[in-house]
């Protein structure tokens, strides 16, 4: 994508003076579709806080790894990805589908740019099957009928929200969502939650957090670890259980020698599997 021509996004919605989150998100990890205010927006935040574009790809990785333990060692063939964000390297369903090629997943965001990428989004495997609802979160109701175009909702589904429920500020309304959701799944289907953490005492993040919401983007609030793990009540954790998230069943390179058994340094950001009994 290039700022030079507008066309591609011609009565989309999308504004490119003023920098979206999820585009800032997609510039941290490498991606391309993202516009200069949110590279300048990104540049300035890690300028200050440079632990940012480590906590987006340990969440990616993350993401990876517990997709590989649900689809691969508990074998569950259903996804539901609400808040999707942009694709990169390893979205849901290359994941899921790499394990399980029929695997079937439902991405759900309401980004006027997500819908103008839907075509990466929708790409699956012949056996399997991968849809993009273009939809509001808050409304889980409506994303249970869309999803279930191509869900099974008597057959367990692994729920994900990845990074997205800090844009709801109201702790009560955004475990109200979860459990909403979490409530219409059956018995045997699994919650995934990742999200950042206030930093104990970080001047610095503080610092790089105003000068974010001063630029006009939607705001994102950070919880303590309790209220994150909160979302999961009434769910049986998988282990390790709540956790900062490059510590969630870390992975050794295959081939590499390991001449000190260090494990990976913890981040002030969270996460966790849990099971719906």
């Amino acid at each position: 994508m290039t700022d030079e021509s507008a066309d591609p996004i011609t009565g989309t919605g999308i504004d490119t003076t003023v920098p979206h989150s999820a585009r800032i998100w997609n510039y941290w990890l490498g991606g391309k579709d993202n516009y200069a205010v949110d590279r300048e927006a990104g540049d300035a935040w890690t300028a200050i806080h440079p632990e940012i574009i480590v906590i987006a790809r340990e969440t990616r990785a993350f993401l990876r790894r517990s997709l590989e333990h649900l689809a691969g060692e508990v074998g569950i063939r259903q996804f539901l990805d609400v808040g999707t964000g942009l694709p990169t390297a390893d979205n849901t369903h290359q994941v899921a589908q790499r394990i399980a090629p029929e695997a079937r997943v439902v991405y759900v965001d309401n980004d006027p740019l997500v819908l103008a990428h839907a075509r990466a989004l929708l790409t699956s495997t012949p056996e399997g099957s991968t849809r993009y609802l273009h939809a509001d979160m808050h409304d889980s109701q409506a994303l249970i009928d869309g999803a279930a175009e191509i869900l099974d909702f008597t057959q367990p589904v692994a729920v994900y929200f990845m990074g997205v429920l800090g844009h709801i500020g109201d702790l009560e309304e955004a475990r109200t969502l979860v459990k909403g959701l979490m409530d219409r799944v059956p018995s045997g289907s699994y919650l995934t939650i990742c999200d950042s953490t206030h930093p104990a005492e970080d001047p610095a993040f503080q610092k790089a957090q105003e000068e974010y919401a001063d630029t006009g983007a939607i705001p994102y609030w950070n919880r303590h670890p309790e209220e994150i793990a909160s979302f999961f009540d009434g769910l049986e954790w998988v282990e390790p259980g709540f956790i900062t998230v490059p510590l969630w069943r870390p992975q050794r390179p295959e081939g590499v020698t390991i001449l000190h058994d260090n494990p990976p340094a913890p981040l002030d950001h969270f996460g966790g599997v849990a099971r719906k009994p």
